[in-house]
């Protein structure tokens, strides 16, 4: 049975279970449609007064505004670049310009290694990272393990809205308020949330947040949240006319205009299809809803499934409260990459091996192997858990 989205979707439309979302999502037509008309209609840079140039600038402006729409946050407080990862290393070299010597970092053990390496690189200018254990194996962030860790030169602490291995969904707002206490700034990483949770960077207390469209159903790119106020303070390898205070100095070079304009299209899918219509924050918002009602029984499905397999170790929070749709488990008696080749040569895509969450693998023991990885998105259906956990039953 394929997916009831597959009018929207192309790639769902083979009948192959993509269950590894958390690499990247499938596209709609939408998205698809998008960059086709931009590519079509002259493909340019911008501020040139011919319409090509038009377009390109337009496309850009509205993409800036849109991503500010989908974070809660002013547009000018969003720089759009290649991906996640790089904008949070641009972000790691500005501090490294303005963090002294014994200055502290605390990073989650949950988190992907875009919000993690950038940090540690900051040792070699002097600074202490300390890293804000989880509780293993359910994969929990205690904020009272956080509190012990905050000294008055705390200056950053790095935090996932959605852990990308264990589905862990911390309480982020009340760690921007134990970070706020002792002057410290929040960043937080909501690449692995945003196709689950519609990110709120005002409500989360965030000084900082990155997120990739590609995982909201869009094309390649990164996205960087910086609290306008200090943008100003934070040096950045930068043309030397791009004014402190503009986004554009954290944006070198010509943008992806045709991924901007197909991120445009992957809102317009959110909204259209997802939140019936409505436009600007009301439409996401009814959209993740909607997203959030599609994904329950997923969710509670493959848990209790996964759970109850009597060959399965499964990694993370046994309950739905508190997590996103996402499965780190092992099988008894077969490597991680063997699962992953078995299911895939019964229809099923899923991930296996650290995928980038090189910290809690180390503290769960499972490195260099790792784990399997099942992520599913609101496109997914009960028919693909039942052929994934049919063709577990069907390992050797």
């Amino acid at each position: 049975m394929t997916s009831p989205f597959a009018e929207h979707f192309p790639a769902l439309r083979s009948g192959f279970a993509y269950l590894d979302n958390a690499a990247g999502a499938q596209v709609p037509s939408h998205t698809i449609d998008a960059m086709t008309r931009f590519l079509t209609q002259g493909s340019c840079n911008v501020g040139q007064p011919y319409p090509a140039s038009v377009r390109a600038t337009e496309v850009k402006a509205q993409a800036r505004a849109a991503t500010a729409e989908f974070l809660n946050c002013l547009p000018e407080e969003v720089m759009l670049g290649t991906s996640a990862t790089a904008l949070t290393f641009q972000l790691s070299r500005a501090f490294s310009r303005i963090f002294q010597p014994g200055d502290e970092v605390i990073i989650s053990e949950l988190e992907h290694e875009s919000n993690a390496s950038p940090w540690r690189w900051l040792e070699a200018q002097g600074a202490v990272v300390k890293p804000w254990k989880a509780r293993w194996p359910e994969g929990r962030l205690e904020l009272a393990d956080l509190r012990p860790l905050l000294t008055a030169r705390t200056r950053l602490v790095a935090v996932t809205a959605a852990a990308n291995s264990v589905g862990t969904a911390p309480d982020v707002t009340a760690a921007a308020t134990l970070a706020h206490s002792v002057g410290a700034w929040l960043i937080v990483d909501a690449v692995h949330a945003s196709p689950h949770l519609l990110p709120d960077v005002k409500a989360w207390g965030a000084d900082f947040a990155t997120f990739s469209p590609y995982k909201v159903f869009g094309p390649h790119m990164g996205c960087l949240y910086v609290r306008h106020e200090l943008l100003p303070r934070l040096p950045a390898d930068k043309l030397w006319f791009v004014p402190e205070d503009s986004p554009q100095k954290f944006e070198p070079g010509t943008a992806n205009h045709e991924g901007l304009a197909g991120w445009l299209g992957s809102l317009r899918y959110v909204r259209e299809v997802l939140g019936g219509g409505q436009p600007g924050r009301a439409g996401l918002e009814q959209a993740f809803r909607r997203i959030e009602s599609l994904e329950r029984p997923l969710l509670e499905s493959a848990l209790e499934r996964l759970r109850a397999h009597e060959r399965v170790r499964l990694y993370g929070i046994p309950e739905p409260k508190g997590r996103v749709a996402t499965f780190c488990f092992n099988v008894q008696g077969v490597p991680p990459r063997a699962v992953a080749e078995h299911l895939a040569r019964n229809g099923v895509g899923v991930a296996a091996g650290h995928y980038y969450a090189t910290l809690a693998m180390q503290a769960l023991g499972l490195m260099p192997e790792g784990a399997v990885r099942v992520s599913l998105l609101h496109y997914n259906t009960l028919a693909e858990v039942d052929r994934l956990m049919t063709s577990l039953d069907a390992l050797p």
